[in-house]
């Protein structure tokens, strides 16, 4: 397990892991931290790092045969590159491809690949995978984003408004999102289909974009206080400074044929 710092000639930083190439922390130009890492993060070749942005594939949350949220998050990932680029961005290429491992789980030859650029006020996050076998495969994917907010309960997700959305917490029921701004209480865990104009999500003392290409959903997520107290890497206030609002393809998952490559991406923008 690697640890790399991508720093921009602005002063905007990145930190990443190679294990389930795991952005932990964002800096934009300005200097204050905008992703959330628990205090009891586990960094180990076994467990998945609570906080930041875990790569969800190729399974989203337990909807299917496969380990939760797939295996991404929990493998070593190459880097192909890491610097600084001519236009003064930070930026790292990381790769993940088959294994004997991998096709145990899920029987496909891939090449995954994820761009991390940063500069200024933003964070690209780009997420591709290519079919490098010989016949159809399928998957769901996400970007597990832990924005770090000042308090959950004053938080609000603007831009969903008219959304329908699989209510996870309600048990899969289906619902329209008719509260305008969605306001967060308490747990949330909700997977919004066919988001495709940005969000903007707001607390008392930050403002962030999350804007999406490639994806066709989102997930917003927070534990809330009873089921935060059941996660052992997660401090029992931790639940209160974060919210989770994740670009994913879910509702329709993404098909692929032999040679073809899916790209989506997320870019997170302090406001």
């Amino acid at each position: 397990m690697k640890r790399e710092e991508l720093g921009a000639s602005d002063g905007a930083s990145v930190e990443l892991y190679t294990h389930g190439a795991h952005v932990t922390s964002w800096k934009p130009a300005s200097g204050e931290e905008r992703l959330f890492l628990s205090g009891r993060a586990a960094f180990a070749p076994n467990a998945s790092i609570r906080g930041g942005v875990p790569i969800v594939f190729p399974q989203f949350s337990g909807m299917g045969p496969l380990p939760k949220h797939g295996f991404a998050r929990m493998n070593e990932w190459e880097v192909m590159r890491a610097g600084r680029t001519s236009k003064g961005k930070g930026e790292a290429q990381l790769r993940l491809t088959a294994t004997a491992e991998t096709r145990s789980l899920w029987n496909h030859d891939f090449d995954a690949r994820f761009v991390v650029s940063v500069g200024g006020m933003a964070l690209t996050l780009a997420f591709s995978v290519l079919n490098a076998g010989e016949r159809p495969m399928q998957f769901t994917a996400a970007l597990h984003t832990y924005l770090l907010v000042n308090d959950v309960r004053s938080t609000s997700v603007l831009g969903l408004e008219g959304r329908p959305f699989k209510d996870a917490a309600a048990g899969g029921v289906e619902k329209l999102q008719s509260e305008s701004p969605l306001q967060i209480a308490g747990e949330v865990d909700r997977i919004y289909l066919g988001v495709d104009e940005p969000l903007e999500v707001r607390d008392e003392v930050r403002r962030t974009r999350v804007a999406m290409t490639g994806f066709s959903d989102v997930v917003v997520w927070n534990p809330g206080a009873d089921l935060a107290a059941g996660l052992s890497d997660l401090e029992p206030s931790g639940w209160l400074r974060m919210l989770c609002v994740e670009a994913a393809a879910i509702g329709t998952p993404v098909r692929l044929e032999p040679g073809e490559r899916w790209t989506g991406q997320q870019t997170l923008t302090a406001l």
